[in-house]
């Protein structure tokens, strides 16, 4: 799936409910969540540390951050043509009710499902588009690892 047809900023509204479809998979490997803790400063060793997380981890691996899984979510939006072409500006508004629902060890591929979950309109070519993002491994498709509500201020 993708953008409905004749999707602009304006029918928005009707298009609610909409399933974008699935983003291409991302391979989550130990550079990316070297990475990431690198940039965040959370180098907490269930992350980091390969050898202890063997040893100690209940996953047996180092695991993803749950902000890094998270951080995904603005690019499979855009790769599956969320927010309409004539939008002039698209601005992160939020999130609302995340949930990590399983560890991610490294390793793992993930991919985003995204529905058009609500649309208010806030004003002349202003709508506040929330949607419903859901984080799985594609290997796994009924184990889901996050949940959530991402909000976006569409400027048309």
């Amino acid at each position: 799936m993708a953008a409905p047809e004749n999707y602009h900023a304006a029918t928005l509204p009707s298009n609610v409910g909409h399933v974008f479809g699935v983003s291409e998979a991302v391979h989550i490997d130990q550079q990316r969540i070297d990475q990431f803790a690198q940039c965040t400063g959370d180098d907490q060793w269930i992350h980091v540390d390969v050898e202890r997380a063997r040893r100690e981890s209940p996953v047996g691996s180092t695991i993803a951050h749950g902000l890094l899984v998270l951080s995904l979510v603005p690019v499979a939006q855009y790769q599956l043509g969320v927010y309409p072409l004539d939008a002039r500006s698209v601005l992160n508004y939020g999130m609302e009710k995340i949930r990590f629902l399983a560890p991610v060890p490294a390793g793992t591929s993930l991919a985003i499902r995204v529905e058009l979950a609500a649309v208010e309109a806030k004003g002349p070519g202003r709508f506040l588009v929330r949607c419903l993002n859901t984080a799985f491994n594609p290997d796994a498709p009924d184990r889901t690892v996050m949940v959530g509500e991402s909000l976006a201020m569409v400027l048309a």
